[in-house]
């Protein structure tokens, strides 16, 4: 079921969302500075591609000092847009009983959009 929701997911949207990621996380790690934020850019965006039948898994050291001054960066320059873009299009999606199991990926992506350092969709 969730091989069907996938397919459905990148036909409506997913796709974009995607490669919106992928190609903003490119485009981070043209600078030294940014290669770690374009890095979990683009793992974001590889984590949109197949939101059904995954969950947000933290790492075994995800709260490390480092990994908290990241995502401390990352929720002020990035996060809070991303965030908010999700959850806007999770409140559209759910307007319809047919778009639920959709605006639920969406509220699935928002923990991974705030902190992605130390945390992974599996």
């Amino acid at each position: 079921m969730s091989l069907i929701g996938n397919i459905v997911w990148l036909i409506f949207g997913g796709l974009i969302a995607g490669l919106g990621y992928i190609i903003g996380g490119l485009l981070t790690c043209l600078t030294i500075i940014g290669i770690p934020f374009g890095l979990q850019s683009i793992k974001l965006g590889f984590a949109t591609f197949a939101p059904f039948g995954k969950e947000v898994v933290e790492g075994p050291h995800a709260n490390s000092t480092l990994r908290v001054i990241f995502n401390v960066i990352w929720l002020l320059l990035f996060g809070w847009e991303i965030t908010l873009a999700h959850l806007l299009s999770a409140l559209i999606l759910a307007i319809t009983v047919i778009g639920l199991p959709f605006a639920k990926q969406h509220i699935k992506l928002i923990p991974l959009a705030l902190m992605p350092f130390g945390r992974d969709l599996r």
